[in-house]
């Protein structure tokens, strides 16, 4: 079966780490008349009636230029503009989460990019001065390093580990077996998610896991194992996705971060996903990826 999540890591494009620092060559690529620029306010783009906008650089406005890579042999920019561009069309600029339903019905290519741009200027956004020192940063390697002024210490963008699972319980494969899913407070009605959290310093992935779900639910795990991977820049997540069984189901909710929490079979899934009782996590995330590789096919209805 296709994994929904993989469909945004398609076509990734040809990053060219080696040429950041090589001014010459970079130069050339920026003024190729194929090359193709997004402009991003602040943590935002403009999109157009088909989605995110590309276009020549001749046409691109002042700001950081954030080389991105070529994909099909054609150089990709982002130039990020300050945030107040955006505030001067309201409802005009989206964040990256008001494209997802975009990307799920775009061909594999776009989303790597998107993803890519969008990440570095969360980073440069959220990254205003040097956390050693506090010292003025300026911006080096066509986007991707900020060097201090004063101390001299890099910054590279980060990307923080994030754990995601579902969680099983009972015989694999059973007619009974079920998932644990949760909800958030903040959620509309019905809406019901995977359960997920951030990686502690000097923490496995897999105790990470443990963890976060004991601590949102009550339920104890012990077999833990890898599922996949998926890039969420929102803002600057890797999501790592598991698969955990359960060896001791209560459900006991003390995190105010989870409202409530249930065990669903297959049956009771597809029964509530089709009455819209139920409403699952959208298409293109890992979370998806994960409660169908277990359910064993396609569910209806999303985010």
């Amino acid at each position: 079966m296709s994994l929904p999540h993989l469909d945004l890591s398609r076509a990734p494009h040809e990053r060219h780490g080696l040429r950041r620092t090589d001014e010459g060559w970079l130069a050339d690529r920026w003024a190729a008349p194929d090359s193709r620029v997004l402009v991003v306010a602040g943590t935002r783009i403009r999109p157009g009636a088909t989605g995110p906008e590309w276009a020549p650089t001749s046409l691109a406005p002042e700001g950081t230029r954030v080389f991105l890579g070529e994909r099909a042999g054609v150089a990709h920019w982002a130039v990020i503009v300050p945030g107040e561009v955006a505030k001067e069309e309201p409802g005009a600029w989206v964040p990256l989460r008001g494209l997802l339903p975009y990307l799920a019905a775009t061909e594999g290519g776009v989303a790597p990019l998107l993803f890519h741009a969008i990440g570095i200027a969360e980073w440069l956004w959220a990254t205003r001065f040097c956390p050693r020192c506090g010292g003025p940063l300026e911006v080096r390697a066509a986007g991707h390093e900020l060097h201090c002024t004063v101390c001299g210490k890099p910054q590279f963008p980060r990307s923080d580990p994030a754990v995601i699972m579902l969680v099983t319980d009972g015989e694999p494969g059973a007619d009974d077996e079920r998932c644990l899913l949760g909800r958030n407070p903040a959620w509309p009605a019905g809406r019901y998610s995977t359960l997920a959290g951030f990686c502690e310093p000097g923490e496995t992935l897999e105790d990470a896991v443990r963890r976060e779900v004991q601590e949102e639910t009550g339920v104890l795990v012990g077999e833990v194992a890898y599922f996949g991977n998926q890039p969420w820049p929102l803002p600057a997540s890797l999501m790592l996705g598991f698969f955990g069984r359960a060896t001791d189901a209560t459900i006991t909710l003390e995190d105010a971060d989870v409202e409530d929490a249930r065990w669903l079979t297959r049956e009771e899934m597809r029964a509530e996903a089709e009455d819209g009782g139920l409403v699952l996590p959208g298409g293109v995330s890992i979370s998806r990826s994960l409660i169908e590789q277990w359910y064993g096919g396609a569910l209806p209805g999303s985010w």
